[in-house]
């Protein structure tokens, strides 16, 4: 077994005290190499977790004498004289990143990602792994792992240590709920007037629409881990058997808008049990942590689950379908956001996941694996219901998924979903994946050609701004500074500003915070004074017709729906239309 011991001594400096310890056979030739991840799961790009790591130490456990190692990276050690020793490794590592996959110390809480802070012994991932936390009195824990003593946690391997986030508190709150016949529990950290009947309920709710999607669940418990805080901040992260959530401000969660998102991201990292953490893909079976795990299906993994996560909450009924469609044009606008989705298809832009999907990058040349991704998923979804008479659906496809590689432990293949969902459909579809998974086909026409059969629609408005509709430029006030920050590729204003410029007057009328009245009088031809690089130019701006940010989408219901698609839309929706 190795043994993993967390400590801190001041808890003003952020630092933990981190202890490895692990016996080195005798016969053994290669020298012990040991690992800290780069990355974690959940999160697609390599995140360098050693930039946290301070002063490392190896000794001898028996004798207490130092033992002579050297780095070979960036977050790899060597001890070349470790056979037939116990080593034991001592480091420090700063604990001050609060968000759903960062780790945090302070006076009332130790609030512990191990995949971001425990090393591993190269070769010995197998092993069974025992976590000791020295914490103060009357503290308790909040994580998916079992506990065999008091604060010692119990791995079967370094995957499920390294999955298995941990909160420990002295004022850590804590509900349990059934479903399935399976508990679930949600503890929350921070100060927050939490309403646990309706939450309970409503969550519930959501819980047992999944395991009755799937017909069962991975794992024999589940815990929602939620760090409530008291300033504004949303993310949430999957794991083996339990997320957490960090949601602010702590006094509103309980508010229309922030009770919204905590059921939205609960929802969605939930589905992630079956939909990556089970149902995984081929590259990532088993995971490195060293490096880049590349694959291209994170339309599957994030898409999906994106469009469940939200589309889940009205078929339980916690939420209604006017406000899943409130939801489903969020998703709208963050996908016609730029021009990104003419340049590069969902299935490379699962791979540039690792390159900068999480990142804003250069203007117009990536699409969201997660808002891109549930269009295509409601796309397909509907185009299933349609063509089976809403016998099948997109639960048979992640059911299949579930049965034939989530329960097995084999990882899929982007073959494996092109021939399930071909054999759910009882058809061919290499129209839709060359289309909208390989290709980048536009989706509005059929996003409501497939949204009719449910008597819903898809509207288009146009946008009021007379800098994005009219001439394709977006602008941002910046100490009353008026500045460009995106250009419609096409669009009049691509012939005339670029990024970054600052716009001081139009027609010789001084800008200040009146940039959209300016150009809105209707003139053929602007004047557009602009400093560039400190340089004052004069540029003209046509109002040509053109392409521009200038189209607005939403999804609403048919005001004209026949009885065939309103019995469509209370079979995909679970309401009556």
């Amino acid at each position: 077994m190795i043994h993993y011991r967390v400590s801190y001594e001041n808890p003003l400096t952020f630092y933990l005290q981190i202890e490895l310890t692990l016996e080195v056979a005798a016969e053994a030739t290669a020298p012990l190499e040991l690992q800290l991840p780069a990355w974690r799961p959940g999160r697609y790009e390599l995140q360098n977790f050693a930039q946290k790591i301070q002063k490392v130490e190896v000794f001898d456990a028996n004798t207490n004498q130092p033992l002579p190692y050297r780095k070979l990276t960036k977050d790899r050690w060597e001890v070349a004289s470790a056979a037939g020793r116990t080593v034991q490794v001592r480091y420090n590592f700063y604990a001050h990143q609060m968000d759903a996959g960062g780790s945090w110390l302070d006076e009332t809480q130790l609030y512990l990602n191990p995949v971001q802070a425990l090393m591993y012994a190269e070769g010995r991932q197998q092993e069974e792994c025992a976590l000791t936390l020295a914490l103060p009195e009357g503290w308790q824990i909040a994580c998916g792992l079992p506990q065999s003593s008091p604060n010692v946690l119990s791995a079967q391997n370094f995957d499920q240590l390294a999955d298995a986030p941990l909160i420990a508190s002295a004022t850590l709150m804590h509900q349990e709920y059934e479903a399935g016949g399976l508990p679930f529990h949600v503890w929350v950290q921070g100060e927050a007037d939490v309403n646990w009947p309706q939450l309970l309920h409503d969550f519930k709710a959501f819980s047992e629409v999944q395991l009755e999607l799937f017909g069962g669940f991975p794992v024999a418990d589940y815990h929602f881990l939620n760090q409530f805080l008291p300033y504004k901040h949303y993310h949430g992260v999957e794991h083996n058997n339990s997320t957490v959530i960090t949601l602010g401000p702590a006094e509103l969660i309980m508010s229309e808008g922030l009770y919204k998102e905590l059921l939205g991201v609960s929802c969605h990292e939930l589905f992630h049990t079956w939909n990556i953490k089970s149902i995984r893909p081929a590259e990532m079976q088993p995971y490195d942590y060293s490096r880049e795990n590349y694959f291209r299906t994170c339309f599957i993994a994030e898409g999906i689950t994106t469009y469940y996560g939200e589309y889940l909450l009205a078929r339980s009924h916690v939420r209604t379908p006017a406000q899943y469609f409130e939801e489903l044009n969020t998703v709208l606008r963050k996908h016609y956001d730029d021009a990104g989705c003419e340049n590069l298809s969902l299935a490379d832009a699962s791979m540039d996941l690792w390159l900068d999907g999480y990142k804003n990058g250069v203007p117009d040349r990536k699409v969201s694996v997660y808002h891109k991704g549930a269009l295509a998923a409601l796309i397909l979804d509907l185009t299933l219901r349609q063509l089976s008479g809403h016998a099948r659906s997109l639960d048979d496809v992640m059911r299949r998924l579930y049965e034939e590689f989530g329960k097995t432990g084999i990882g899929y293949t982007e073959d494996d979903y092109v021939r399930i969902v071909n054999e759910v459909a009882g058809r061919d579809m290499h129209a839709y994946f060359d289309k909208f998974i390989y290709g980048t086909a536009p989706l509005q026409e059929p996003l409501d050609r497939v949204l009719h059969t449910v008597g819903c629609q898809l509207l288009v408005g146009e946008n009021a701004s007379a800098s994005e509709g009219l001439f394709g430029f977006r602008t941002v006030v910046k100490n009353e500074r008026t500045e460009v920050t995106a250009i419609w590729p096409g669009s009049p204003a691509a012939a005339a500003l670029t990024v970054d410029d600052e716009i001081v007057a139009i027609n010789g009328r001084r800008v200040d915070m009146n940039l959209q009245s300016l150009l809105s009088s209707g003139a053929a031809e602007f004047e557009v004074s602009v400093f560039r690089q400190n340089r004052l130019l004069t540029v003209r701006l046509s109002a040509t017709p053109g392409v521009s940010f200038g189209q607005r989408y939403a999804i609403d219901k048919l005001d004209t729906a026949d009885a065939a698609q309103r019995r469509g839309y209370q079979q995909w929706l679970g309401w009556e239309f």
